[in-house]
């Protein structure tokens, strides 16, 4: 009943929807980097979205699995393979004790999400089971995966059955709702932060025409960016505020960072402007080298959208319902 792990990758942990209610306690909330991918990799196997994922980073394991079960995978095209088969993304699949699930080239995007039926069997930390690495907090013994690592399953499929309902899953007609579809656009939107007007207009300009590029020095706590400097009209000291997914943050140097998933619990940098929520997960499939350009958009704007998004994953579930039918009844 357990998933084998025959070789780790680059960077393989188990994130939820983040440690929250403890930033005052100096826990960072950590969580998924794409939490588009790992929500609809959960709803694919009809879990709720609050249980943990695999998040899969560049360079993907190689699993064995001890017992059948169901599995989704969703986000960054890593070349997947099932016992040397290409696995399709963003679909339920059923896998057999022994299958293999191992992956190749990196073709886009930088973060894969790996959900399995049920779920893995993980132990909370102050209610997540998400990994904080440098606390060496939650997900598997607090850390990443190792070769030999077995994660038990908490709902493997019986044996009966299987290719009734591998073939009764694979009959489903699955669409995506145009605002969970995998954004193409050219830009990241963000708001502005309080401080922007504290910035030369140079700056204001550049953040806005200027593309950055995603440092090799960027990973799950912040994205360090190299492009145009970005400079306040009059540096001064700032008393430490908390901080949230997706703020830009400027050091006394000029080159912005964005805080993600792993961000420390308070920040003393001025806050330039914020990602909106809805484009973090591209900005979370971003790796070093990448380019990426802003366009700001309204506080409001960025409402309308979060909230598009939210109806979007609400008819998914309703369109899913056959999903947690067939797997539920197994």
């Amino acid at each position: 009943m357990s998933m084998v792990i025959l070789k780790p990758g680059m960077l393989s942990t188990f994130q939820d929807l983040g440690r929250f209610g403890h930033q005052h306690l100096g826990v960072s909330v950590a969580g998924a980097m794409d939490q588009r991918a790992h929500r609809l990799a959960n709803m694919l196997v009809g879990n709720d979205p609050a249980l943990a994922t695999l998040e899969i980073t560049l360079t993907g394991p190689t699993l064995r699995f001890t017992k059948p079960c169901c599995l989704a995978l969703c986000g960054a095209d890593l070349s997947a393979n099932l016992n040397g088969q290409p696995l399709i993304l963003n679909r339920p699949i059923v896998v057999r004790a022994k299958d293999e699930l191992s992956f190749g080239v990196r073709q886009h995007g930088t973060r894969a999400y790996l959900a399995v039926h049920g779920g893995f069997a993980l132990t909370p930390v102050l209610g997540s089971t998400s990994t904080y690495l440098r606390s060496a907090m939650g997900g598997w013994h607090g850390r990443a995966l190792r070769r030999d690592d077995e994660i038990p399953l908490l709902r493997p499929l019986k044996d009966k059955g299987l290719e009734d309902l591998a073939m009764d899953l694979w009959s489903l007609k699955i669409y995506l709702p145009a605002a969970l579809a995998e954004s193409r656009q050219a830009f990241v939107r963000l708001i502005k932060g309080q401080q922007w007007d504290e910035f030369t207009p140079e700056s204001c300009a550049a953040l806005l025409t200027e593309p950055y590029r995603v440092s090799p020095d960027s990973e799950r706590m912040g994205y360090r960016l190299q492009g145009a400097p970005l400079l306040m009209t009059t540096p001064r000291q700032m008393i430490s505020e908390g901080t949230t997914f997706g703020t830009i943050q400027v050091p006394a140097g000029g080159q912005p960072i964005i805080l993600m998933a792993d961000r420390q619990t308070t920040g003393g940098y001025p806050k330039m402007a914020y990602v909106a929520s809805v484009d973090l997960p591209r900005l979370a499939q971003m790796g070093p080298g990448d380019m990426v350009s802003f366009k700001a958009i309204s506080l409001e704007q960025a409402q309308t959208l979060d909230v598009a998004r939210a109806q979007a994953f609400a008819t998914l579930a309703d369109a899913l319902q056959p999903v947690r039918n067939l797997l539920l009844n197994h």
